[in-house]
């Protein structure tokens, strides 16, 4: 059973892909990008003020956050609060490159994203871990990186239908767009774990393909994996 990690872009496609692949293989799934949003829920709820990096970083770790690793049906929660709806909202969207931004913020969940992994191998089961620093700093290791990337207009569509589909009204391409363009931004120039393709990475650029066949190549590459 392989770990395989895969970093990229938002939009690009990666939770639609990494959970289809997990599904396939029989693969756990852990969707680090929830952690980072669920944390910044938690924020958010607490009142603190995600612009104030000492003040994120001390009540982070009073914050306790679940991820269920079921690629049909993943789960995060804080505490006992399922928070898998909240953590989509625009409030969280708009905050979270703040907190993730913060080196103690991705301390603790690095290693809670390291931990889900070696249960899975303590497990013999394979696992695919989907965020924007876990070929370059989560997982180095891995038996198979991968960087899914796809054009910002395209991201854009894909977003905005997403949202779409989650009751959001008033859903703008050229908007999501610029926002996405943003948040790259934000995320590849961080001084903690920015967004970056690993030198090793195979890029999977999806902008002219159908979620199949990223999905098949995605499983052909595994599929080439040396067996142990």
């Amino acid at each position: 059973m392989s770990v395989i990690a895969v970093d990229g872009p938002a939009g690009s496609g990666k939770s639609s892909v990494c959970r289809a692949v997990a599904t396939r293989l029989g693969y756990r799934y852990l969707d680090t990008g929830a952690m980072y949003r669920a944390l910044t829920w938690a924020m958010l709820h607490e009142g603190v003020d995600v612009d104030d990096a000492a003040a994120v970083a001390q009540a982070a770790s009073g914050v306790q956050i679940e991820s269920g690793t079921d690629p049909s049906a993943p789960t995060i929660h804080v505490g006992a609060i399922d928070v898998s709806g909240p953590i989509r909202g625009d409030d969280v969207t708009a905050a979270v490159s703040a907190v993730s931004a913060v080196p103690r913020v991705r301390e603790q969940l690095v290693a809670l994203q390291r931990a889900e992994v070696d249960r899975a191998r303590s497990e013999s089961r394979g696992i695919v871990v989907e965020g924007r620093d876990i070929t370059t700093v989560v997982l180095p290791d891995a038996d198979l990186k991968v960087f899914i990337t796809a054009d910002p207009r395209v991201r854009a569509s894909r977003r905005a239908l997403q949202d779409a589909g989650l009751g959001k009204s008033a859903v703008d391409v050229a908007e999501t767009e610029t926002a996405l363009r943003e948040r790259d931004a934000k995320d590849s120039s961080r001084e903690t774990s920015p967004l970056a393709q690993a030198p090793d990475a195979i890029v999977l650029d999806t902008t002219e393909m159908t979620l199949d066949e990223v999905i098949d190549r995605f499983v052909g590459l595994v599929d080439g994996l040396p067996q142990e």
